[in-house]
């Protein structure tokens, strides 16, 4: 058995409120569970629009890590995606225009 915290009557040790007084004597948890599956819709999110992912990586990573984890995969992917396209296009551009000809 357990003792108010105010009052000092004994009362039942999974009590939450003293009978007696009325004074809480546990800390109530009112948070609802996180749904932190790391989904791969986050990943895909954040290739499609990479400041999305970046912004949500940021936000969750301390509440939500496998969530933030795959949005901000997302985001790396689309990144690295991007820049190796931009190289690609001047590439194939510079080659159109005959850069790469002129040194050999």
């Amino acid at each position: 058995m357990a003792y108010c915290r105010k009052c000092g009557i004994e009362i039942d040790d999974e009590a939450v409120i003293c009978p007696k007084c009325g004074v809480q004597q546990k800390e109530l948890n009112y948070s609802k569970p996180v749904n932190d599956e790391g989904s791969i819709l986050w990943a895909i999110l954040g290739f499609i629009i990479p400041i999305v992912g970046i912004i949500l990586w940021i936000v969750w990573y301390n509440d939500r890590p496998k969530d933030a984890k795959m949005a901000g995969i997302g985001a790396l992917i689309s990144i690295v995606v991007g820049i190796v396209l931009y190289f690609l296009v001047f590439a194939a551009i510079f080659a159109q225009m005959g850069v790469f000809t002129q040194f050999s």
